[in-house]
């Protein structure tokens, strides 16, 4: 991520100005506190009715599987008030997806502290197999397990826990995350891409390909070497903010406009995750989440996102982590059926994300693959908060006036609310054991170490 200093010489007057808003923006709209005030325009959900049997489908090129549009993403599976995945609300979900039209559902052995595929397997097991595709992951991240036998050992475990003896979908997860060295001795050495090919021959795996994260590196190697490994399919992160601006926010990304190319040229489909950046575009800055419900009342922040991905037409399918009904309840308004975005809703987007990087947040997206820290630390806690308060405006700059003592307050209330302060940026030693597992590739550290010091900044700033 880039430094955020050099944003300071737009200040919130000219930002809303570039947006087009003028008047029609109240500061007190822009400004909806960090402190809990409820942002009706970010959590506002379409009111629309959801139409029965019209759910959007695309069909895989390959196999000729008519796949959901909306893809159910399996890592954010809902938890009971003592921590346990709750199975029941779980089934509750799948049900109402699968009774929508959803037949997509992706998970991994790293999911939900390991207990996603489990989970993910008992409510399906309820539902007859020709009625949903299953799609899991070789997820060998640690050194520990790149050997064949443990990865062999983690690959055959997904069979038991998701209790079928076919994976429709299988990836090489995280692919680009530790570079060429870290594909070579997950998937390469070992032999474990070789035995999946021959496991996709012998149909015990319908469709095998790979999720990308990071070094663009491998990626343009697994695809120029796809004449021999055959990739049915390819996983992207795909959104309206990083389709131009995602190695702008963050140097080792890449902009998702090159990795639907690159797809596109090898004549292969794409699996879209992280539609709404963890989170980040159901949750825009309240004049950006106005100008979209300006444009369209009827429906929500987070379906403008959905739209745009399903409208690229190389698209399979969408992924979502849908943890509560009402979020599931709206991205079925999304699919059921899509409406594709004009040219003027495209366009529109793009401006939206050209003035959404002016103010950019942290790449975190809440996947939690850094946790637990040695040291206690909460890390995505500590960065949702601080990107809470960018979205919110919330991000004091100017000591000495009201609006700086308001803001610097509802930061730093809003900061102990959110995490206990032994879980707080300070306690970071810069261990860096968390680093190689940040899908995002985010400098956690680095990220800490500039937090804790805008924190104490604001504390010295008393006023």
């Amino acid at each position: 991520m880039k430094n955020n200093d050099k944003n300071h010489g737009l200040d919130r007057r000219g930002f809303l100005k570039r947006l087009g808003l003028g008047a029609a923006v109240s500061a007190g709209a822009y400004m909806a506190a960090c402190k809990g005030e409820k942002n009706t325009n970010q959590g506002q959900i379409a009111l629309t009715p959801i139409s029965n049997g019209s759910m959007t489908y695309r069909v895989n090129s390959k196999t000729g599987d008519k796949v959901s549009l909306l893809g159910y993403g399996c890592m954010r599976w809902p938890t009971t008030p003592d921590g346990e995945l709750d199975q029941e609300t779980i089934n509750q979900l799948v049900d109402t997806a699968i009774a929508h039209g959803v037949n997509y559902f992706d998970t991994s052995p790293a999911y939900c502290k390991g207990l996603s595929e489990k989970a993910t397997g008992i409510a399906l097991k309820r539902h007859p197999r020709d009625r949903y595709f299953i799609a899991t992951k070789l997820s060998n991240f640690a050194p520990q397990t790149w050997s064949r036998e443990e990865s062999m050992k983690m690959y055959r475990n997904s069979f038991k826990e998701l209790q079928t003896d076919y994976i429709d979908y299988l990836l090489l997860h995280g692919i680009g995350m530790g570079g060429m060295e870290a594909l070579h001795g997950r998937y390469l050495d070992n032999g474990m891409l070789d035995f999946l090919i021959e496991e996709r021959k012998r149909g015990r795996i319908r469709n095998l390909g790979f999720s990308y994260h990071g070094d663009i590196e491998v990626f343009d190697y697994l695809l120029s070497e796809n004449d021999k490994y055959g990739w049915d399919f390819v996983q992207i992160q795909l959104n309206y903010l990083d389709w131009k601006h995602a190695s702008e926010l963050n140097p080792r990304n890449t902009d998702a406009e090159y990795l639907l190319g690159e797809l596109e040229k090898h004549g292969i489909q794409a699996v879209i995750m992280e539609p709404l950046l963890g989170g980040r575009l159901a949750n825009v800055p309240d004049h950006v989440a106005t100008s979209l419900k300006q444009f369209d009342p009827q429906r929500s922040v987070a379906s403008w996102a959905f739209r745009y991905c399903g409208s690229h037409e190389n698209v399979l399918t969408v992924l979502s982590g849908m943890t509560y009904m009402e979020h599931l309840d709206d991205n079925l308004r999304s699919f059921c059926p899509l409406v594709p975005l004009t040219k003027e809703e495209n366009d529109f987007l793009y401006r939206m994300a050209d003035l959404m990087v002016q103010y950019p947040t942290i790449a975190c997206n809440d996947c939690k693959y850094c946790m637990p820290c040695p040291y206690g630390l909460d890390i995505p806690g500590v960065l949702l908060h601080y990107n809470k308060c960018v979205n919110e405006g919330n991000i004091p700059q100017d000591a000495g006036s009201e609006e700086y003592r308001r803001q610097r307050r509802a930061f730093l209330v809003g900061y102990d609310r959110s995490v206990p302060r032994l879980r707080q940026a300070d306690h970071c030693i810069a261990c860096g054991k968390c680093k190689p597992h940040c899908p995002q590739n985010i400098d956690i550290p680095a990220e800490m170490s500039r937090i804790s010091d805008y924190v104490e900044k604001l504390k010295r700033n008393d006023a």
